[in-house]
């Protein structure tokens, strides 16, 4: 069975929205892109523009080496309001820069923020009937736009019961998780935990931490079930 679609998973490459209502902000990064090696993007001037829940950056033509990016890579605007700009699909480079960091994804949202919190409350999953984990140290991960995620230390988590999964997904804002089953009674409930091992720098207090997902295990807190409200 295939995974819930994590938050901030990577967007399908190759695919582009069509603008209608546009939002669009210039940003003060410098912002760079390379393919094979080469510089393909240089621009102390991109635009962001939501296309979708989250910003894409959109370029002044003359701050893109054109002839560097891939046959259906690139899209010329025609909007009015993004005259002269070009856009490079994400998945079409090799590496981005916000200044001298990666960025992962897509472009980061400047109106998202992600604070990590040390807490006290009494978290429980069950999965299947089974207790798998319970936790009065939890770090609680509140993402703009996304419900809290409660992440536990292993030794909270029943991790007998977990099996490593090979999915991986990245997030602009965390980094790269990995994931687990978990089995109980014989039946794998696939790829219902992530952790992530080395996460960005503004989320390390979740590094090496597990994180159930609430909308396929029943997970309580303080004795109350948690809600997406």
């Amino acid at each position: 069975m295939k995974p819930p679609t994590p938050p901030r998973a990577r967007p399908l490459a190759g695919t582009f929205a069509t603008v209608s209502t546009l939002r669009v902000e210039r940003s003060p990064k410098r912002v760079r892109a390379y393919r094979d090696g080469a510089v393909v993007v240089d621009s102390p001037r991109p635009r962001l523009v939501w296309e979708r829940v989250y910003p894409t950056y959109y370029f002044p033509a003359a701050d893109v080496r054109t002839e560097l990016v891939p046959p259906g890579a690139l899209r010329v605007a025609d909007e009015p309001e993004l005259a002269g700009l070009v856009r490079v699909a994400w998945d079409a480079m090799d590496e981005w820069l916000e200044e001298d960091e990666p960025v992962y994804v897509h472009a980061r949202d400047p109106y998202t923020r992600v604070d990590i919190l040390a807490s006290s409350r009494h978290v429980v999953v069950e999965v299947g009937g089974t207790v798998v984990a319970s936790s009065r140290q939890p770090r609680v991960l509140f993402e703009t736009g996304l419900p809290a995620r409660f992440y536990l230390p292993l030794v909270d988590v029943r991790v007998d019961l977990l099996r490593p999964s090979r999915t991986t997904t990245m997030c602009p804002y965390k980094g790269t998780a990995t994931y687990w089953h978990v089995v109980v009674d014989g039946v794998p409930h696939e790829d219902l935990v992530w952790c992530y091992r080395s996460p960005l720098p503004e989320s390390q207090k979740i590094t090496g931490l597990a994180c159930f997902y609430s909308e396929r295990a029943v997970l309580t807190v303080d004795g109350v079930a948690s809600t997406e409200d």
